[in-house]
């Protein structure tokens, strides 16, 4: 398998996309809250899956307090970069890797869906071909 390189921009694109499938009567500002998810230094690249997948299903009350939690998570964050500057770069950093990572965990989803959606046709057209 060839390593697919790819922008921080390019998954910023992807996360934003899959941000706009929330339900129609939930009103998002999807850029801002792409921004929040994108930057928390408490979740993990697979809890910042799980929140993007749970996107279709969530309810307003949901978004805004997702919202509320990352904006307040920000807020301490910068007040700890005060008197820890470095441990708060480190974070940053890995952040930002754990964010590049998240396409990889959808891409590896894509690639399995995909082999299995393969493997459900072949074995229709051999059900077929004999008859069944």
């Amino acid at each position: 398998m060839s390593e697919i390189k790819i922008t921080e921009k390019e998954v910023d694109l992807i996360i934003l996309d899959l941000l706009k499938k929330h339900l129609e009567e939930v009103k998002v500002d999807e850029e801002k809250f792409l921004d929040l998810l994108k930057h928390s230094l408490s979740l993990n690249t697979g809890e910042k899956k799980r929140v993007v997948d749970a996107v279709p299903t969530l309810s307003q009350f949901q978004f805004d307090e997702l919202a509320k939690v990352f904006t307040e998570e920000r807020e301490k964050f910068k007040e700890l970069a005060k008197e820890h500057p470095d441990d708060i770069k480190k974070l940053l950093a890995k952040q930002q890797t754990e964010w590049l990572q998240l396409w990889d965990l959808y891409r590896a989803e894509q690639e399995a869906k995909a082999k299995e959606d393969e493997a459900k046709k072949k074995e229709e057209e051999i059900k077929k071909s004999l008859g069944l």
